[in-house]
């Protein structure tokens, strides 16, 4: 009984941990939806925190919808460098619309307007040559 109230204790240390991480780096990542000096756009958050732990070579996959007419910022982090994450945005029919790897540099960002309202899957994963296992965060924004 004991062993099991020692694991139990340590399983739910552990995922404290976890969850202290992802919070610390939502706050990280609402900072790529304020005002930046560039460009002065604002973005709003969809209300959604889109959140996952993930090992090297595992992917996250979230569903979204994108209303037409709007300006969108997707942002990414997964700790304090902006060029951890590599995500990819498709359409319902698996068609690649962008990428922030290659000639993108794993840019924590990208903006993007639709005409026509779309559904599409966000996939997002860890670049292993910089970070290997860790809390990833994706917010959507919707300019102001």
């Amino acid at each position: 009984m004991k062993k099991i109230f020692a694991a139990l204790t340590i399983l739910f240390a552990c995922s404290n941990l976890i969850g202290q991480e992802c919070d610390s780096l939502v706050n990280i990542c609402y900072k790529h939806l304020s005002a930046d000096s560039k460009s002065g756009k604002v973005f709003i958050s969809d209300g959604q925190v889109y959140q996952a732990f993930v090992d090297a070579e595992q992917a996250c996959e979230f569903k979204v919808t994108f209303y037409g007419g709007s300006l969108y910022r997707i942002a990414t982090t997964a700790g304090s460098d902006d060029d951890y994450v590599i995500f990819n945005v498709y359409d319902q029919e698996r068609n690649l619309l962008f990428t922030n790897s290659g000639d993108n540099d794993n840019h924590p960002y990208w903006d993007f307007k639709v005409d026509n309202t779309l559904d599409c899957y966000v996939e997002a994963y860890l670049d292993i040559d910089k970070k290997v296992s860790g809390c990833l965060v994706l917010l959507i924004g919707f300019q102001k």
